[in-house]
């Protein structure tokens, strides 16, 4: 892209390489860069990139998703905007560059329930909505999902205007929100949580923490984006992966994690490609031996 048209953005970078910004820690650079400390911040630079018809990516704490070796020919927005509201006995106001794990913490000290379900999880506000976070229920028999605990939000349409909409309108489902449909951008979100003693709170906190690692390849040590495959009704995606024999399977630097077979992790030295050539494989796979399809949970970003 033409990288001499004059864009008023303040401290717009160029060439930025973009896999430090990620938890795969894999990535090539964007053409322009920027980090965005406020949400008038994160607005400005949206809509002076729509104005110079430039393709925009929001990017949060960069899990969940993978970014090509050949980057993303546009402007990355990182979206940094983190200032939390409490309203009254039970709501809070985030913006969406908010780290779902310091919300979790800031609730905590307060004794409000409903986001400690997530915790563990990397990850910013307007990432979770993206994809309606979700995790297991503390008795691991049911999925909660965040939208449950949303009331509102309020986004910068694709059409360039500033709304506050009900919950319904994100239109969850697992894995799914309109905003994969649509080119909103969130800018906070108001959550309607509950009153509980602070010791129940840090009980499902602590038994989460502990269920991820035990369960799955730590993040510091094997990069990973969480997750790459959908559940298949009530069939876990590394359950299949792991019966179709593919744990420890290596492509370059990327492996099926010996811990978690639903994760594919970077041994150091991954490749987005070797990512992707492997989740094709997993997929050809289990198709061939379980006759099952696995659909990707993550999201691609970038030039292919």
């Amino acid at each position: 892209m033409d990288l001499c048209v004059p864009l008023n953005i303040p401290n717009l970078e160029i060439h930025k390489i973009l896999a430090p910004f990620t938890t795969y820690k894999i990535g090539g650079q964007a053409d322009l860069f920027v980090e965005a400390t406020t949400v008038d911040g994160v607005i400005n630079a949206v809509l002076e990139a729509r104005r110079n018809r430039i393709p925009v990516f929001i990017l949060g704490c960069g899990s969940n998703i993978l970014i090509t070796d050949k980057g993303f020919r546009g402007l990355v927005v990182h979206n940094l905007a983190n200032q939390i509201k409490f309203i009254g006995d039970d709501t809070i106001v985030a913006e969406s560059g908010v780290i779902i794990a310091d919300l979790i913490e800031q609730c905590l000290l307060r004794g409000l329930s409903g986001l400690e379900h997530f915790a563990g999880i990397p990850g910013t506000v307007g990432g979770a909505m993206w994809q309606n976070l979700h995790f297991l229920s503390p008795d691991r028999q049911r999925t909660i999902l965040i939208g449950s605990v949303v009331r509102a939000g309020r986004i910068l349409t694709e059409e360039g205007d500033i709304r506050t909409v009900s919950v319904d309108y994100f239109e969850f489902g697992y894995d799914l929100s309109i905003l994969q449909k649509r080119s909103d951008i969130v800018l906070d979100v108001t959550f309607q949580l509950c009153q509980k003693p602070r010791e129940e709170i840090q009980s499902v906190i602590r038994s989460n923490l502990a269920w991820r690692n035990n369960k799955q390849p730590p993040l510091d040590k094997y990069p990973s984006c969480g997750s790459v495959f959908k559940k298949i009704k009530d069939i876990g995606a590394g359950r299949l992966i792991d019966q179709a024999g593919l744990k420890g399977m290596r492509i370059g630097g990327a492996e099926v994690s010996e811990k978690h077979a639903n994760f594919i992790v970077n041994t150091g030295n991954a490749r987005a490609d070797d990512v992707i050539q492997l989740i094709k494989h997993i997929q050809k796979e289990v198709k061939q031996k379980l006759g099952y399809h696995l659909e990707t949970e993550i999201k691609i970003i970038g030039e292919r």
